[in-house]
Order: C-alpha cells, then sequence, then structure tokens
C-alpha cells in the first residue's frame, strides 16, 4: 500500500492546520507533522524498509513501538476484541511495564482496557509462520531492517490502513491527552481494516 496525494490532502484539511493547537492535537507536536510528510514520501517513492507478505500467508499481526505501552498496546488489545490474533512488542521497551494513565485513559474512552497490558521487549518477542510486523514509523522499519533476528519477517507501517493514511503515528507518550485520542482514533481505524485485509489472522 503507498501513500497519495489526496491521503496527504485529507489529513491536513483543516485550514488553520498550521496553528499550533490543531498540530498538537492532530500530529503530536510539528516534528510529528514533518515525519509525517517524510513518511507519506518514503512510502510514495518506495524507500521504506517495507517488506510485503503473502496475504493468504498472514496469521498474526504483530504490532511494534518504542515501548509497547501506547500504540502497539492499544492496537493489540482491539486486534484482539476484533478476533485476530495478535501480539505486540517494544524495540526499546522494559518487559512488564505497564501503560501510563493518559493511554489508559484515552482507552478508556474509546471502550479498550489496557490496564492488563504488560510490554514485551523485542528480545522476548517469539516469532512463528504466518507474522506479520505493524510498526508505528518508518525509523522504525529500519531498525527492524537492520536487526537480524527480525529482518526476515515480512513488515510494513500499521498506518497505511488507516483512514486515511497515516504512515507516520507520532509517539503520544508525555503529549496531550487530545492527540492521545487522536492517535488511538487512527489506530483503531487500521486495526478494523486489518481484519477485513488478513481473514487467515482471524481467531
Amino acid at each position: 500500500m503507498n501513500a497519495s496525494d489526496n491521503s496527504i490532502e485529507r489529513d491536513m484539511s483543516d485550514a488553520p492546520y498550521l496553528r499550533p493547537s490543531s498540530i498538537a492535537r492532530r500530529f503530536g507536536t510539528s516534528r510529528g507533522l514533518v515525519r509525517l510528510l517524510l513518511a507519506h514520501a518514503q512510502t510514495a517513492v518506495g524507500t521504506a524498509q517495507i517488506v510485503r507478505p503473502e496475504t493468504a500467508a498472514v496469521r498474526r499481526m504483530v504490532f511494534v513501538c518504542q515501548g509497547n505501552i501506547c500504540r502497539s498496546a492499544f492496537a493489540e488489545v482491539l486486534a484482539h476484541r476484533l478476533g485476530l490474533a495478535s501480539c505486540s512488542f517494544g524495540l526499546s521497551a522494559t518487559t512488564g511495564a505497564s501503560p501510563p494513565p493518559p493511554a489508559i485513559a484515552a482507552a478508556d474512552g474509546l471502550g479498550i482496557d489496557l490496564r492488563p497490558h504488560g510490554a514485551t521487549r523485542w528480545q522476548d518477542y517469539t516469532p512463528r509462520a504466518g507474522d506479520l510486523l505493524l510498526a508505528m514509523e518508518v525509523r522504525q522499519l529500519d531498525r527492524i531492517a537492520a536487526n537480524p533476528a527480525l529482518a526476515a519477517l515480512p513488515r510494513s507501517l500499521l498506518g497505511l490502513w488507516a483512514t486515511p493514511q497515516r504512515p507516520h503515528l507520532h509517539d503520544p507518550y508525555s503529549l496531550s491527552d487530545a492527540y492521545m485520542r487522536t492517535c488511538f482514533e487512527v489506530i483503531g481505524t487500521a486495526v478494523t481494516a486489518l481484519e477485513q485485509a488478513f481473514p487467515g489472522a482471524k481467531l
């Protein structure tokens, strides 16, 4: 899946999108907006480290972020709710770490309970046949590609399944409550689309 000009336009459709308050709510920070635009370009020209799977071969969604306490945690719990085989891990995580209170509150508002979730570091993740790694950022794909234990696995960006496409899902940790909810809402559209895109991952 590649980003399109239309998805960029929809992502920035509010006229005053350059206002700091709008950037904070929609993209987390100005850096988040810049990284989103760069990610659109990288996916459009094919320089992102995506390794596409055979759709029928995918049996489990593996969500990947930094600490595995916000983005990938929410995606995993929601995927389970939708009946998808899933797990998650963080590239710089501490196994057993709990989601922060703002993430728990934002998830509560969307009907998802993150309280039972404990983070998993990548070293404690056990790959299996049919896994598809779904990262939140292009630079996370780069880290996966450079890791001999993970590099051979199919991988993509979760946000390419979002509506509109959001190939960079900026880390909401320590950012505003409004952006935490926005981030989770975008992840929600992506995970819902995965349910239709990969029927072989249904439990």
